[in-house]
């Protein structure tokens, strides 16, 4: 007897490899995933601009990072003593300016670059509610707990989505001709809009995500909203806020994610590699002694051997943590 639907979801044609250069950007669950992978020391930009919610910020982002649009203090704003972007997640605020403006640009200035190698670009729209900051008429990404009166708030339609991304789509085309488009529906719930305005947002930025899907071959979709509304289905898969997914939904998502996006060659490494990593988050009972001074040289045997077996990958930064370690006293 089955006692759950369970999603499934074919292998696209191409799928991810550790030879992928990936760009992730979207609301906190494309940090969910994407952290996985830098764990897991895939080729991988998460979110340079911080954790974006709606369609249209996340477009407006990607529009910056293909023009590498240099930020200057007209594009900044200040309150109670901090200087922001409403383009930015205020991880990037700063109570000096120029130090705001100076994270804002290296980040754009890498993820700019690095935006033309890239196979793999993963969205994910979180709401298609958006915030309007009332003095320009531009959707913001943050409010940056400004007060209510400052913004005015609407739905965005399915075709205003569709149109966006649809010029979106070519000029990231002609940026990195090989680039594969992944799209996804956070799973995180937006409660606050209440249970019919969430299901109504859910609902366009589902429907903008196939119709683009069908509009262009190198568009596809990933299932993270219906994994959890119609496979888990079930409150325990949530924190207790009731609202964003806990580690077993993620963990859960990631497992249907891997097992379709990566193909057999990179699971093989990933198994490989994630040893690697557990070693390294092995906090040991006495770091100075002779024997986790072996464990250590250990690692580095297994990380020398494993990239000779497979030169493409990158272990530089696991590398670097045994090395220090060994030269702790």
């Amino acid at each position: 007897m089955k006692f759950r639907t369970e999603v499934e979801i074919p292998a696209p044609e191409q799928q991810i490899s550790y030879r992928s250069n990936l760009l992730f950007m979207g609301s906190c669950f494309t940090e969910n995933i994407g952290d996985v992978m830098k764990n897991m020391q895939f080729s991988i930009d998460v979110n340079p601009f911080g954790v974006n919610y709606n369609p249209s910020s996340v477009a407006r982002n990607l529009w910056t990072l293909i023009n590498q649009k240099e930020y200057s203090t007209d594009n900044l704003q200040s309150d109670s003593g901090r200087w922001f972007s409403f383009d930015h997640h205020s991880d990037f605020s700063d109570s000096d300016q120029d130090t705001c403006l100076e994270n804002i640009n290296r980040r754009i200035n890498l993820s700019g670059s690095n935006l033309k190698k890239t196979d793999y670009l993963l969205l994910t729209w979180g709401t298609a509610w958006v915030y309007v900051y009332k003095k320009t008429a531009n959707v913001v990404s943050n409010c940056h707990k400004l007060p209510a009166n400052n913004f005015s708030r609407h739905l965005l339609s399915v075709s205003q989505i569709t149109d966006t991304y649809t010029k979106l789509f070519a000029a990231l085309r002609m940026s990195a001709p090989e680039l594969k488009i992944i799209l996804t529906v956070s799973p995180v719930r937006h409660w606050k809009d209440g249970a019919s305005l969430n299901s109504v947002s859910k609902s366009s930025l589902i429907l903008a995500a196939h119709k683009l899907t069908e509009m262009f071959s190198y568009c596809e979709y990933f299932p993270a909203w219906e994994i959890a509304m119609d496979d888990l289905r079930d409150y325990r898969y949530y924190d207790d806020d009731l609202v964003h997914p806990n580690k077993q939904m993620i963990s859960y998502i990631w497992e249907k994610f891997s097992a379709a996006w990566l193909d057999e060659k990179t699971i093989k490494i990933m198994k490989s590699v994630e040893k690697l990593v557990n070693a390294r988050n092995h906090r040991p009972f006495d770091p100075e002694s002779e024997k986790h001074r072996e464990f250590c040289k250990k690692q580095l045997e297994d990380i020398l051997r494993l990239g000779e077996q497979y030169p493409f990958l990158k272990l530089g930064e696991l590398e670097d943590f045994f090395h220090a370690s060994l030269k702790k006293k």
